[in-house]
């Protein structure tokens, strides 16, 4: 199951020696819906090499706006606590697989 991560904590697993995966969700959002199972299994798998996170964009404004989301969902790819790369919309599992492994 992926981590909760609040506008409290986020600093602190960007600064981890993992790299770190984030997907900025809304309970509302249906394609977020479609992610977020796919989100769970990926920190499930990668669970001991890559944080897995999730972002509630209506609870926490200050990690929505330093990174400007504005669509959801959106996951962000961290290494080093550098921003590497980013998925706008949903996708195939295969599509976040591909970016995790570039992580490691």
């Amino acid at each position: 199951m992926a981590l909760k991560v609040t506008d409290e904590n986020y600093n602190e697993l960007l600064n981890g020696e993992k790299p770190v995966v984030l997907d900025f969700w809304a309970e509302w959002c249906g394609p977020c819906r479609m992610v977020g199972p796919i989100i769970d299994e990926l920190a499930a798998e990668y669970e001991d090499r890559v944080v897995v996170g999730k972002v509630d964009v209506d609870e926490n404004d200050d990690i929505v706006t330093e990174y400007g989301i504005r669509n959801i969902p959106t996951v962000l790819f961290f290494k080093g606590g550098e921003l590497v790369d980013k998925h706008v919309g949903a996708a195939e599992k295969n599509a976040f697989v591909e970016k995790i492994d570039k992580l490691l």
